[in-house]
Formats: C-alpha cells, structure tokens, sequence
C-alpha cells in the first residue's frame, strides 16, 4: 500500500492554508473574489499564500 508522510512543512502549510482562507472568507471581498481567493489558495497553495500575502483582501480593524 501506499505510506503516507505529513512533514512538519506540510502541516505548516495546512495550517498557514487555513488562516489564509479565514481572513478571505471575514473579508469585505465580493462573493466572487472570495471563491477565488480559496481556489487559488487550494490548488496553489504556496503561490496563493504568497499572492494573498501581498495582494490578498484586507480584513476589517476595528479601533
């Protein structure tokens, strides 16, 4: 059978993954950007962390 190994990057990037998709999803994003985002952060998600990073939406701050 198959041996599956998760490395500590891995869970790493699950983890960073994740976040990401929190903060598009609390956005003010349209709909649509939305599910990009998280698309782009699904099926490319170190290219998609680091694109969110710069250019991803900007959650809202509340004084």
């Amino acid at each position: 059978m198959f041996k599956i190994e998760v490395g500590f990057f891995g869970v790493l990037l699950l983890i960073a993954v994740l976040w990401a998709a929190m903060h598009v999803l609390g956005s003010r994003a349209e709909p649509l950007h939305k599910a990009l985002w998280i698309a782009a952060l699904l099926f490319l998600p170190v290219a998609g962390l680091i694109v969110w990073f710069f250019l991803g939406p900007r959650a809202v701050r509340t004084a």
